[in-house]
Formats: C-alpha cells, structure tokens, sequence
C-alpha cells in the first residue's frame, strides 16, 4: 500500500513541476519567435518572456515595451495577440477575409486582440466589439 501512496505522490510531483512557467530572456527565445517580432513588431523590445512547460510541450508568452502580448504555442507560431490603441495588431497577421469583412462593416474599426482558436478566430476591435469567425473567415458571431 505504501508503494502506491508513494508511486502516486512522486507522479504528482513530477505532473506538477512539469507544467510550471520560467521567466526566459529575449535570447532564450526560439529563433523562429524572435523573427516573428522583429518582423511585425519592428523596434519593439522584449520587456517580459516566460516559457510555459506543458506536458505537450513548450509555449511562451512574450510582452513587448509598448504593451503587446503575444502567446506563442507548442509549434512556435502565434496564437493570441493582443495590442494597444497606439499599435493595434498588424493586418498582415489577420486573415485577409476577416480585415475584408471588418473593413466592410466597421470602417474605422482597429483591431486590438486576435485569437486563433480550433474552429476559428476571435477578434476584439477598439470599440469593444467582439467578433467570432470560422477558419473560412465568415463571421459567426458578435458580442459587445
């Protein structure tokens, strides 16, 4: 019975250290993350990095000087950014049906959060919408 007290108690140690967040720096990160910023994010520096260990592997979420967070997933590509009103997410990072259908519908619209989720996109724009699309770019829904 001890055995499988202790058996149990070392997994759950070893779960736990596993799935933990490391504050990296700017030079810790991949390469491939680093010239994801420094191509949409010209002359913005790294102010906070962390690597999050997952069981499925590693994750960093990286915030820039001018208070951009990017999350970047297991397979170092993006999937959550969220930006200020003095630089709202880049149009080249945004499906071109999705800034086609927002330009359309909300002209002066900017767009300060995009999420990449399974079945699609969410976006936030400034004025507090929120948009829901499907990976083809069609919206699905909205909530303000």
């Amino acid at each position: 019975m001890k055995r499988i007290s202790l058996l149990g108690i070392f997994v759950g140690i070893l779960l736990l250290t596993a799935c933990s967040d490391k504050p990296v720096t700017a030079d810790q990160l991949p390469e491939s993350v680093t010239s994801f910023i420094q191509q949409y994010f010209p002359g913005q520096d790294i102010t906070l990095a962390k690597k999050d260990i997952e069981l499925t592997g590693s994750q960093y979420d990286v915030v820039l000087a001018d208070g951009t967070q990017i999350d970047f997933d297991s397979s170092n590509g993006w999937n959550k950014i969220e930006c200020t009103l003095e630089n709202p997410v880049p149009t080249a990072l945004i499906p071109a049906p999705i800034v086609s259908q927002i330009r359309d519908k909300f002209p002066d619209a900017m767009i300060l959060k995009i999420d990449r989720e399974n079945d699609g996109y969410e976006v936030e724009l400034a004025n507090g919408l929120e948009l829901t699309f499907n990976k083809q770019g069609s919206i699905m829904g909205m909530d303000d």
